[in-house]
Parts: C-alpha cells; sequence; structure tokens
C-alpha cells in the first residue's frame, strides 16, 4: 500500500469500487436504450462515406477531447486487422487560433457552425458531442449542417436536452452522472467507428 492511513485505503478503495460497480450499470442501461440509434448513426456515417463524404465532429471540454480522439481512430485506422485507406474525419476543436478569433469576433456560440459552414457539404456527417445536451454552439452547429443538408449525429446524455429533438439521430446515454456518460460516449464512439470499419473494408 502507498498509504500508512487506513482510512484513506479504505475511502479510495470504496469508491473506486463504486464507481466501476455504476460504470457497469451505464453500460447496462445503455444495452438497453440505445441499440437502434447507435446502428442508425453508424448507417449514416457509412453511408456519407459511401457518398465521398466525411465526418465533423464538436464539443466542448471532455467532449472536444473525445472528439479530437474520435476524428483520429477514423483517419488513421481502429482496428488494426483491418487493412484500409483514410476516413476523412474533422475535429472542429482543435484549432486555438481559428477557435480564439471566432470567440473574440463572432461569439463563442457560433464558432463550431462557422467551420460547418466552411467545411461541411451536403454528403457530410456532424457528429455533436454534449453530455448536457444544452450546449448553444453544437446547437447552432447542428442548425447549420441541416441547412446545408449534413446528416446530423448527438452523443448526448441526461434526458438529452435541446439537442435530442434537434439533431436526426440523438444516442442518449441514460444517466445524470456526467462522468458515467462521458465513459460511455467514448465508448460509443469506438463502436460507430469500428463499425463502419467493417462495413466499409471488413472480409
Amino acid at each position: 500500500m502507498y498509504s500508512e492511513s487506513p482510512q484513506i485505503v479504505e475511502r479510495i478503495t470504496s469508491f473506486f469500487k463504486n464507481s466501476l460497480e455504476e460504470s457497469i450499470a451505464v453500460t447496462e442501461a445503455t444495452i438497453s436504450a440505445c441499440p437502434n440509434d447507435v446502428v442508425l448513426a453508424a448507417e449514416a456515417i457509412v453511408e456519407s462515406y459511401s457518398n465521398g463524404g466525411k465526418v465533423l465532429l464538436c464539443g466542448n471540454g471532455g467532449s472536444a477531447a473525445d472528439c479530437q480522439h474520435l476524428a483520429t481512430e477514423l483517419m488513421i485506422r481502429l482496428n488494426h486487422e483491418i487493412s484500409r485507406p483514410a476516413l476523412g474525419a474533422i475535429s472542429l476543436c482543435t484549432d486555438p487560433s481559428n477557435m480564439t478569433a471566432g470567440g473574440n469576433d463572432i461569439g463563442f456560440d457560433n464558432i463550431f457552425a462557422r467551420n460547418v459552414e466552411g467545411l461541411g457539404r451536403e454528403a457530410d456527417v456532424l457528429i455533436g458531442i454534449s453530455t448536457s445536451g444544452q450546449s448553444a454552439n453544437v446547437r447552432r452547429a447542428v442548425v447549420k449542417a441541416k441547412e446545408i443538408g449534413m446528416k446530423t449525429i448527438c452523443l448526448l446524455g441526461g434526458a438529452g436536452g435541446s439537442l435530442k429533438s434537434e439533431c436526426d439521430i440523438s444516442i442518449v446515454i441514460p444517466s445524470e452522472n456526467v462522468q458515467r456518460i462521458q465513459e460511455m460516449h467514448i465508448k460509443i464512439g469506438h463502436i460507430l467507428c469500428e463499425s463502419v470499419e467493417r462495413e466499409l473494408y471488413g472480409d
């Protein structure tokens, strides 16, 4: 043991077990609640790539990190048993010059919509990630994407917030705990990426 305090060991051990047990419970609830929406999302992404499209992703904070993560999985690869070309994917959260100029000149709520306007095309898909479902800049990006004719997919949590009805396909994690929602978002993201790989390039 690193700690000589039995109380610290007991507290952290209990928290460790409770956190994983809660994560398992949320995973099981997601298995029941979300399979149809996951299938629809994977099909939409496959259709986009089949028609020469790409995927744009946006979110804030931890969700921005998920956008960068998933864009990389698509561009490089996830399943190392599948040999495939790059799948075009861009995180709209990774350019500080763009984001600070946008926040300064057109307002933080508009930064993702502006990039969707400049980069998005009708065959593309926008994936918006928001644990609360209330992120104004993600919602405006979804609205702009739909104006262009893009398909929109949202990874959400809780009751889904206002984004649930805005997106074409909403995958809503049945939990109010932000940590558990974020954990499931990256799990769902991995499932989507690998499903797309398998459908397009698997044996």
